[in-house]
C-alpha cells in the first residue's frame, strides 16, 4: 500500500467511498515518538453502544497534497490535481457595499413595505432602494446597473434581475406613489407611537424642464435661482429618523406647508398630541393661532429679530447678570398669551456677530469712501444723483449695511454717516435668541426646550444626505408630478436605510458614539455641542480602538465594495456556475459584524 501510485490510490479510495455510509471512514494522524506522525486510513463504526474503529491502510509515504485531497474525498468533496486549471472566473462584480445595505434592508423590514405589490415588482423596488444608497442615479442608469451586460454590482445577479426591463423601473415608482401613505403609516406607528416631538423643516430641489406641474420659480436653498423648484417637508422623529416627506410647489412658502403636515398626523396617523418643533419662518405666529391651536397640537419655535425687541422694550433691556451660569432665563409675555420664552445667550456667538458686524462696516465705509472721493475730483467728477445712487445701491445690496447708515446724496455730492443708535440697538440683542413654547413645564423644563429646538440639526443632516452626500435627490428629471412625489419617497426611505446603518457602524465611522453623554457634560444646552472624548480621539488618531482605519459612511461603502462577487465554473462542467464571494478583510469582516449580515448568503 505505501508503493501505491497517487492515481491508483484514488481509484481504491473510489472503492471505498461506497462504503462511506455505512462505515464511515477517516485520515487520522498519530503521534509516533521521535519519529514522523503516523498517517492512518480508518474507519469507524458503533457496537454495542460503543465506537469500533480499524486500520485500513497506512497513508505516511504519500505527500501531503495527495493527503488532503484523500481528506477533501471523505468529506464529500472533489479532488482536483491542478488548483489553477480548476476553476474559471467568468466575471466578477462589487459585492460588499450590496450585501451591507441589502442586508440592513431587509433587517429594518423594508420587505414587508413591498409585500403587496405584484409579485415581479417586490425584488425591483428593493433593489431601487438599494442602489439609491450605493450609487444614486437616473432610473434609466439604475437600469443600466442593474442588467446582466452592463451590471455595475452583484444587485441585480443577487436579487435575480439581470434581465429586467427599464419600464419595469418606472412601474415599479408608479406603485410606490401610491402605497406612500400606507407605508408613511407604517414608519409613524413604529417610530411616533408614544414620543412627544416631531421635527419638520423644509428644503428645495431643482428639476430639468418646466413639464412638470409642480415646478415653479420659489425661493431656492441651492442657490439655483434660474430654475424651477420642488419644494418638499420633512418629518423626523426626536432623533433624527425619517418618517414622512411631502412634495409641494416650488413657489410654496414655508408655513403654507404646515397645515398640510398637521392633518396629515391627525387623520392618516391618528396622533393627537405632539409638539411640533419648527424653525421661526416654519411655525410664525399666523400658523400657530390658525393651525397648530386650533389642532390642540403643541408646538417648539423661536421669535424673529422684531419680536424679540419687543419683548425687550417690554421688558427693559436685559442685563447680563440677569442670566445664570446656564445662560438662560425663562420670561412671559402679554404679547405671547399661554407661552413660555427661553431666552437664551450664547457669548461666543455674541462675540461672532460683533466682530463681523465691525468688519462688514468698515468694509462698507471703505467702498462708499471712494464713492465720496470720485465726486470730489478735480478730473472727471462722479455726476447726477442716478449714477451715484445705482453705485451707491450696489455697495450697500453687497454688505446689507443699508439699516446702519444714513445716506444723502444729491446731484454733486454723496454724504454718509453711521447709525450709532441702530447699531447699539442690534448690538443690545447679540448672541440673544428666544425660544417659544406652548408645552407646559412640567413635561419640559427650559434646558430640554431649548435642546428640542436644536435638535433641528437632525433634519438639517437628513437634507444634507438626501441631497447631497448620499441620495442625490437632485436634480429630477421627471415630468409627471406623480413620479416626482414617489422620486423623493424613495429616497427618504433610502435614508431611513442609511439612518439604521450609521447608528450600527457608529464604532467604524466618524460619528460620535457618546453625543447624549458630550451634551449632559455641558453646563448648559446654549453652549456649543462639543464632540466627546471619545470622538476627539477618533478625529486625533483616525484610527478606531482596535487598530482598524475609520470611514466616513461613504467611503465605507467604497471599501466594502471591493469584496467581490465571483461567477464561476469548473473545466469539467462549464454549465454549472458556481458563485464564490472573496474573503472579507477585517475591516470589512468588522462591518459585516455590526451590521449581522453574511455576505456569502444575500439570496
Amino acid at each position: 500500500m505505501q508503493d501505491l501510485h497517487p492515481c491508483k490510490l484514488y481509484f481504491f479510495i473510489d472503492v471505498y467511498i461506497l462504503l462511506i455510509y455505512i462505515y464511515p471512514m477517516y485520515i487520522e494522524s498519530v503521534p509516533n515518538r521521535n519519529s514522523p506522525p503516523a498517517i492512518l486510513l480508518r474507519e469507524s463504526w458503533r457496537e454495542d453502544g460503543k465506537v469500533r474503529k480499524r486500520t485500513l491502510a497506512n497513508l505516511s509515504a504519500l505527500s501531503g497534497p495527495v493527503i488532503e485531497g484523500l481528506k477533501v474525498l471523505l468529506r464529500g468533496g472533489v479532488a482536483i490535481s491542478n488548483p489553477e486549471e480548476a476553476f474559471v472566473i467568468e466575471r466578477s462584480l462589487p459585492h460588499g457595499h450590496v450585501a451591507a445595505v441589502l442586508g440592513m434592508a431587509r433587517t429594518i423590514g423594508a420587505q414587508k413595505w413591498f409585500a403587496s405589490a405584484p409579485v415581479t415588482l417586490q425584488p425591483l423596488l428593493l433593489a431601487m432602494l438599494v442602489a439609491r444608497v450605493i450609487e444614486p442615479a437616473s432610473k434609466l442608469a439604475t437600469h443600466r446597473a442593474l442588467h446582466e451586460d452592463t451590471a455595475t454590482s452583484s444587485l441585480g445577479r443577487v436579487l435575480g434581475l439581470s434581465q429586467c426591463r427599464a419600464e419595469d423601473l418606472y412601474r415599479a415608482l408608479d406603485w410606490l406613489y401610491q402605497e406612500q401613505p400606507r407605508i408613511e403609516q407604517r414608519l409613524a406607528r413604529q417610530h411616533l407611537a408614544g414620543g412627544m416631538l416631531v421635527l419638520y423643516d423644509l428644503s428645495s430641489t431643482w428639476l430639468t424642464g418646466s413639464c412638470c406641474d409642480l415646478a415653479a420659480y420659489g425661493y431656492s436653498r441651492d442657490g439655483k435661482r434660474d430654475d424651477p423648484q420642488i419644494v418638499f417637508g420633512l418629518i423626523c422623529n426626536a432623533y433624527g429618523c425619517p418618517v414622512s416627506v411631502e412634495v409641494f410647489k416650488g413657489n410654496t412658502g414655508d408655513p403654507a406647508t404646515v397645515a398640510e403636515q398637521v392633518k396629515k398626523l391627525k387623520e392618516r396617523f391618528g396622533i393627537e398630541r405632539i409638539a411640533w418643533v419648527g424653525d421661526r419662518g416654519m411655525l410664525t405666529s399666523a400658523r400657530i393661532e390658525e393651525t397648530l391651536k386650533p389642532a390642540a397640537m403643541d408646538w417648539i419655535s423661536s421669535l424673529r429679530a422684531p419680536q424679540i425687541a419687543q419683548l425687550m422694550a417690554e421688558h427693559g433691556p436685559l442685563q447680563l447678570s440677569l442670566f445664570d451660569e446656564r445662560n438662560l432665563m425663562e420670561l412671559r409675555s402679554e404679547q405671547f398669551p399661554g407661552e413660555r420664552l427661553v431666552v437664551c445667550r450664547n457669548p461666543l456667538l455674541a462675540d461672532q456677530r460683533a466682530r463681523k458686524r465691525q468688519e462688514l462696516l468698515e468694509a462698507t465705509e471703505e467702498q462708499l469712501g471712494k464713492i465720496a472721493a470720485a465726486t470730489q475730483r478735480a478730473r472727471r467728477p462722479l455726476r447726477g444723483q442716478q449714477d451715484i445712487a445705482l453705485r451707491v445701491g450696489r455697495i450697500i445690496e453687497r454688505f446689507h449695511m443699508a439699516k446702519h447708515f444714513e445716506l444723502t446724496i444729491t446731484e454733486t455730492s454723496f454724504i454718509y454717516h453711521r447709525r450709532e443708535e441702530a447699531i447699539a440697538d442690534e448690538a443690545a440683542l447679540d448672541g440673544l435668541y428666544v425660544i417659544r413654547t406652548s408645552v407646559d413645564d412640567t413635561a419640559m423644563d427650559a434646558s430640554a426646550v431649548v435642546s428640542a429646538y436644536k435638535s433641528l440639526a437632525h433634519v438639517e443632516l437628513a437634507f444634507r444626505s438626501i441631497k447631497t452626500m448620499a441620495m442625490h435627490v437632485r436634480p429630477v428629471f421627471h415630468y409627471n408630478s406623480e413620479r416626482v412625489r414617489a422620486h423623493v419617497f424613495l429616497c427618504m426611505l433610502a435614508y431611513y436605510v442609511q439612518w439604521h446603518m450609521r447608528q450600527r457602524l457608529k464604532p467604524m465611522l466618524f460619528d460620535d458614539e457618546h453625543l447624549d453623554e458630550a451634551a449632559n457634560s455641558r453646563p448648559s444646552p446654549v453652549h456649543k455641542a462639543v464632540r466627546s472624548a471619545q470622538a476627539k480621539r477618533k478625529d486625533c488618531t483616525k484610527f478606531a480602538d482596535d487598530q482598524i482605519p475609520l470611514h466616513s459612511f461613504q467611503t465605507l461603502l467604497k471599501d466594502l465594495a471591493t469584496l467581490c462577487y465571483n461567477i464561476t465554473h469548473t473545466r469539467l462542467n462549464p454549465e454549472a456556475k458556481i458563485v464564490l464571494t472573496t474573503r472579507p478583510t477585517p475591516l470589512q469582516d468588522k462591518a459585516f459584524q455590526l451590521l449581522a449580515v453574511n455576505p456569502a448568503c444575500t439570496q
